[in-house]
């Protein structure tokens, strides 16, 4: 396994958010967003604070850009899963990618919800975000951020495409 993956694994375990960037976080996001950002689990809000923090060091400040890394990771608050079950999902994702695929389809119900989840956690965040009023735009980057060497084909207008790309190079690294 490599090292990003143990890495990211220690982090979840250890992951902390202040006080002051939960503020910062309820400024940026308006009441209904902030609500769903702190309905994530705590490594998620960590993770996500870090995609945010990566985004403005880099020089980006368009706001749907923004509430998108701070919620791009939201649909997996329909199912938390305890770290040792994220491990696995981890795991499987890296070495058996066609056996979670396969895990991750169907109903979110019984012993597959977190896998169902964790798959589709992309559109179910994006559609999480449009109940929350965030904007068509930020909706569409939090529904696309997972989407495999696809930018530049140009699924969205050419500023969505560059704004998806600098999103999830952020993600990657954060």
């Amino acid at each position: 396994m490599n090292f990003y993956r143990v890495r990211q694994f220690i982090h979840a375990l250890t992951a902390r958010v202040s006080a002051e960037e939960l503020e910062q976080v309820r400024r940026v996001a308006g009441p209904t967003a902030y609500k769903l950002f702190c309905s994530m689990a705590v490594h998620d809000r960590r993770h996500s604070l870090n995609v945010y923090a990566t985004l403005r060091r880099n020089g980006w400040n368009h706001p749907d850009l923004l509430m998108a890394a701070l919620l791009h990771d939201a649909g997996k608050s329909v199912a938390p899963l305890p770290a040792w079950q994220r491990a696995l999902i981890v795991l499987l994702s890296r070495f058996m990618p066609r056996l979670m695929d396969r895990l991750g389809r169907g109903k979110m119900e019984g012993w597959k919800r977190g896998f169902v989840a964790y798959v589709r956690h992309a559109e179910l965040g994006a559609h999480l975000a449009q109940q929350a009023g965030c904007s068509p735009l930020t909706v569409s980057l939090i529904r696309r951020h997972h989407e495999n060497g696809r930018v530049g084909i140009c699924d969205g207008s050419a500023d969505e495409d560059r704004l998806l790309a600098a999103l999830q190079a952020a993600d990657s690294v954060s």
